[in-house]
């Protein structure tokens, strides 16, 4: 039998060596267990204890009775504690300690990358010298620890965390509760009101539950409830510019439209033919103008409000 680091052994009492604390044995080798690893009552020499083996602060193997959030080979979801710009990630492993997701792991561009208090998939590996390390667990181990999401989430909201986050969209594992691990999902990339962080916590809405259990999200409203809130925002802005107009119409570029107004292009189209419709808005080439009917309607409603304030 060997001391493999990451995992779980039950190892025998060995002896005790004051002041460090005591020697486990698989009856071929020996490993200290100082004594802040233990958990629980004082134990026995000759005694066989489940210890968890992992690598000290001078890369020795040691053992502890405390419980780790993740064993090797396995997935765990850990939250990021620290931030090392030129190293990685330090996860939370549920040990006192900290486990590093290499910068290697993590998407090149840094505002894709996980922040502290983000919650990352991870598999507990050996880096190519054996010391623990974590690996950003891809789409066929999550997709193994999945559920198949049920029809009755389609229009409904769920949160989940982040697992992969790329140019074509970002895929999401949904909290699970009580039901198990999670489902999986994906964001297209239209339907992301921004960028999203690997391990960032999101908030989205099921489009669509596929047959094989997974699920479509978008982070905006439903078309007709979106179209509402939409239009309400534009026509606020226009209201707020001078002479009522802004340099944005359905020529404009998707991207400046999502950078100024956090919504796809489809939905500004949406939202402005809503305006038009009401005769709130009209088009003019690139620009977007205030008709004489919505500056009229402005101009009241300002009047009442200051007549109100006054009173």
């Amino acid at each position: 039998m060997s001391l493999i680091a990451g995992t779980t052994m039950k190892l025998k009492l060995a002896r005790e060596v004051s002041p460090y604390g005591y020697f486990m044995t698989d009856g071929e080798s020996e490993v200290l267990m100082h004594y802040t690893e233990l958990v629980g009552h004082r134990p026995q020499i000759g005694q066989f204890y489940d210890v968890f083996l992992f690598f000290d602060s001078e890369d020795r193997i040691a053992a502890t009775m405390k419980t780790p959030l993740i064993q090797l080979g396995t997935v765990a979801r850990l939250a990021v504690a620290d931030i090392h710009p030129r190293i990685g990630a330090f996860l939370e492993m549920g040990l006192g300690r900290q486990l590093l997701l290499p910068l290697s792991e993590q998407p090149e561009l840094k505002e894709l990358r996980p922040k502290r208090g983000d919650e990352v998939h991870v598999i507990l590996a050996h880096d190519k010298i054996g010391r623990l390390v974590a690996k950003v667990a891809f789409e066929e181990e999550l997709a193994e620890l999945a559920f198949h999401a049920p029809q009755a989430w389609h229009n409904t909201w769920v949160e989940g965390w982040v697992t992969k986050t790329l140019k074509i969209g970002s895929f999401v594992m949904i909290d699970g509760g009580v039901i198990g691990f999670g489902a999986y999902g994906f964001i297209p990339a239209d339907e992301r009101t921004r960028l999203l962080r690997l391990g960032e916590r999101v908030k989205a809405r099921v489009t669509f539950v596929r047959e094989d259990g997974r699920v479509n999200l978008s982070m905006n409203q439903r078309k007709e409830v979106g179209r509402v809130e939409d239009s309400e925002r534009i026509l606020t802005f226009l209201k707020e510019r001078p002479n009522g107009a802004m340099p944005y119409s359905d020529e404009t570029q998707a991207e400046i439209i999502k950078q100024k107004f956090g919504i796809s292009k489809g939905a500004f189209k949406r939202a402005i033919g809503k305006l038009m419709r009401e005769g709130l808005v009209v088009q003019e080439g690139s620009w977007t103008k205030l008709t004489e009917q919505a500056k009229a309607a402005a101009v009241s409603t300002s009047s009442a409000s200051a007549a109100d304030a006054g009173e």
